[in-house]
C-alpha cells in the first residue's frame, strides 16, 4: 500500500494537489477549510449574517416540506472540489467529505435518531454517463462513519429532468413534479435523513420529502455537503 501511494500519490480533495503520504488532505486546505459554524438558519442550516436571525430569507418566504437540515460547507469554498467529484470522476473524494460530515454534524444527525440514510437518484441515463451517483457515495461514506444503514433503492428518479442550476425556483418545483417514486415497502422506517451534495432553493429536498411522507414516513431530515445563497 505504501509503495502504490509513493508511485501513486493522492489527490487533495479541495485544491487538487499531491497529499503527504498517509494524509487525506494537504496540511494547507486542511488549515483554511471552515465548516459553517453559528449563526445558521435553524430549517435549512444556511449561514447567516446576523446571529439575531433564526431563518434565512428563503425559509422566511417559504414554507418547506422537511423538519430541518444541515450542509457541511458554504458553497463557494468547496466548488472546483465539488465539480471534480461530480463530472471528472473523483468518486474516492467521498471519504473525505463522508470524514468531516460526521466529524462536523454528527452530533445533529445522532439526535434526529434515523433509521436510515436515502441519497437523491440519479436518472439512470444520468448516472450511467457520470458512472456514479454522487448522492450515495456520499450516503455510503457518512453511513460507514455512524453506522447508519443506507437505502440505495428507497426513491427512485422516474423521470428525466433539466438539471436544477439552469433553472429559477418556480421552474425548479415544476421540474421536479412526479419525478420521484418510492420503490420498496417503509413500514419500519419512521425518521430519515436525505443526503444530497448541494442544497441551493430545496425544491429537490422538498420533492422527495412530500414522497416520502404520502409513503408515510414522519420525520424527514437532509444533510448536504455545500449549501448556496438560495
Amino acid at each position: 500500500m505504501i509503495i502504490l501511494e509513493l508511485l501513486f500519490p493522492g489527490r487533495c480533495p479541495v485544491c487538487d494537489g499531491v497529499q503527504p503520504l498517509g494524509e487525506i488532505i494537504c496540511p494547507q486546505c486542511a488549515d483554511s477549510l471552515e465548516a459553517i459554524r453559528s449563526p445558521f438558519c435553524r430549517k435549512c442550516g444556511k449561514p447567516l449574517l446576523d446571529d439575531r436571525d433564526e431563518y434565512c430569507g428563503d425559509c422566511r418566504e417559504r414554507a418547506h416540506q422537511f423538519r430541518e437540515g444541515r450542509a457541511l460547507y458554504p458553497y463557494p469554498a468547496v466548488r472546483k472540489s465539488i465539480y471534480r467529484y461530480k463530472y471528472q470522476g473523483r468518486k474516492e473524494y467521498a471519504r473525505f467529505y463522508g470524514r468531516e460530515m460526521a466529524r462536523h454534524l454528527g452530533d445533529t444527525i445522532r439526535r434526529w435518531r434515523p433509521d436510515a440514510l436515502v441519497p437523491v437518484p440519479l436518472h439512470r441515463t444520468r448516472q450511467a454517463v457520470r458512472g456514479f451517483n454522487q448522492a450515495a457515495a456520499l450516503a455510503e461514506a457518512l453511513g460507514r462513519e455512524l453506522g447508519i444503514p443506507v437505502e440505495n433503492h428507497l426513491i427512485r428518479r422516474v423521470r428525466k429532468t433539466v438539471p436544477q442550476k439552469l433553472l429559477s425556483r418556480q421552474m425548479r418545483q415544476n421540474n421536479l413534479k412526479r419525478a420521484f417514486k418510492i420503490s420498496k415497502n417503509v413500514v419500519k422506517l419512521n425518521t430519515i435523513i436525505i443526503i444530497d451534495d448541494i442544497y441551493t432553493t430545496g425544491s429537490t429536498v422538498d420533492a422527495i420529502t412530500a414522497v416520502l411522507q404520502e409513503a408515510g414516513i414522519r420525520h424527514v431530515y437532509f444533510i448536504t455537503l455545500a449549501i448556496g445563497k438560495g
